[in-house]
């Protein structure tokens, strides 16, 4: 005798349930769009405080839908960092957009794969359209290129290299040397670390006084290693720096590549979609020769978290990277038109991202898009000038593709360097400790700066001019 079923919770609320609980999640998103520049933007709590709210054995009985969901409104949400506050300067603000959250909830609720053209052909057609896009604003060959959104630039970064060791060293890497300079996003060193290099396969290349990779040291290196009987097999160039915006110089990096036939990747998961400006399409110049290209929408394409994309000049690359043939994939192969974007990279099941892209894309236009940048890229100069007509401040690292570097370091006080260390780091602590601005520091030519970087469109001058008056106020109160 068969054992009866019990299906007596399917996990489901009923239509006004779900109706209402939906209507609530939107007001809510609505409200902190409204609402967020009257918020401070950095949350404190330690981790006895998160574990005194939170941290408790998983429920065995239900809890009333409302309830739990207030309780994420009130106790969750606003024990974040708000990355998209006008006065969030650190690391790489996110700056996101309503219709690309509303997508997102479109593909989460649908809870579309988005692995195999069989699965959603519309989410590999857009997928491969938006792909397209990018690819034409980039000047990579749309016929022969291709890519792959990934879940952010670190993901986007180990795409690129393994893509890379594959093509030129095939199985075996015992000999190959990478190159990237010290100002490098970590996330290539992570992902060299993932993919089972040794420490002493990696080249870190110093860069000149502007933060640029030094082309003779690049030579030298390479050179240096060629006699040493090694297999120099890729450089990776910067397209916007993490500390200081820099651009290593990609043509000329380019022409090395080409020269000494080596894979070109540009990591410009911060600074490619300056692009899409004057000002940055001047300073990005050679980024079109790249062999791969990381970019990364969630940051200055202002789409929501995660979103990185690959660019590669020829499709095929990833296809022979890492296309598997098991046998419960046999039946969906489809023909060689209809991508699979799970053979173009690591992932087999895949959100829908190129949704949220397509959307905002769509409904804003890419005029829109190319004025928010050219903004940002106007502000800082804008930050710049006010702080060189200040007898307070002292710029170290010049605005560059939106973000800038200076220290306090007022005229007639003659501070020594380790004061003025302290007193940076002071300023960046007090102003986190009043939640005002998410404002820290980094270390540029062996000193304590505070940095910013400002792509968030919605940033204003007088946003940033009220908050360099809290850090004088607070310099001036710590000297007195």
């Amino acid at each position: 005798m068969s054992k009866k079923l019990n299906n007596t919770h399917r996990l489901q609320l009923n239509k006004k349930e779900m109706k209402n609980y939906g209507y609530q999640v939107i007001d809510s998103i609505v409200d902190h769009f409204e609402t967020e520049h009257l918020k401070k933007p950095v949350a404190y709590a330690s981790r006895e405080e998160m574990d005194t709210l939170f941290n408790i054995e998983a429920p065995e009985k239900e809890t009333n839908f409302q309830d739990v969901l207030d309780f994420v409104v009130k106790e969750v949400l606003p024990n974040s960092n708000i990355v998209s506050h006008p006065k969030s300067y650190s690391f790489v603000p996110g700056p996101s957009n309503y219709v690309s959250v509303m997508a997102d909830t479109l593909a989460t609720g649908f809870n579309i794969f988005s692995g195999g053209w069989a699965a959603s052909p519309a989410a590999a057609e857009l997928e491969i359209v938006t792909m397209n896009w990018l690819l034409k604003l980039f000047k990579f060959p749309k016929k022969k290129g291709g890519g792959i959104f990934t879940s952010g630039g670190s993901m986007a970064n180990l795409t690129a290299i393994v893509t890379a060791r594959r093509q030129h060293c095939g199985d075996d890497f015992s000999k190959a040397t990478i190159y990237m300079s010290d100002q490098a996003h970590s996330s290539n060193i992570k992902a060299i670390r993932v993919l089972g290099f040794k420490k002493e396969q990696v080249r870190i290349i110093p860069t000149d006084i502007a933060f640029k990779m030094a082309i003779n040291k690049l030579k030298n290196a390479i050179a240096k290693d060629r006699l040493k009987g090694l297999q120099p097999f890729c450089i990776i160039a910067s397209a916007g720096t993490t500390n200081t915006g820099s651009v290593d110089p990609l043509d000329e990096i380019a022409s090395i590549c080409k020269t000494e036939k080596l894979w070109f990747h540009i990591d410009g998961a911060y600074g490619g979609a300056a692009v899409l400006s004057k000002k940055g399409k001047l300073l990005l110049k050679g980024i079109e020769k790249a062999d791969s290209l990381t970019i990364d929408p969630h940051k200055w394409l202002f789409q929501p978290y995660e979103m990185g994309c690959l660019l590669v000049r020829n499709h095929k690359w990833l296809s022979k990277t890492f296309s598997e043939k098991p046998e419960y994939l046999r039946d969906i192969e489809g023909n060689t038109s209809e991508i699979n974007f799970y053979d173009h990279g690591i992932q087999l099941t895949r959100r829908f991202r190129a949704l949220k892209f397509y959307m905002s894309m769509k409904t804003f236009g890419l005029e829109a898009f190319k004025t928010a940048i050219s903004y940002s890229i106007d502000l800082t100069e804008n930050v710049e000038a006010h702080l060189r007509k200040s007898p307070n401040w002292e710029v170290i690292s010049p605005a560059t593709l939106a973000v800038i570097n200076f220290r306090y370091n007022p005229i007639g006080m003659t501070l020594s360097e380790k004061k003025l260390d302290a007193l940076n780091q002071h300023i960046s602590q007090k102003i986190l400790e009043s939640r005002e601005a998410l404002l820290v520091t980094t270390i540029l030519q062996n000193q304590i700066v505070l940095r910013m970087c400002l792509i968030n469109p919605r940033t204003t001058i007088n946003d940033i001019k009220n908050t360099l008056a809290l850090c004088e106020s607070i310099a001036k109160d710590s000297m007195s």
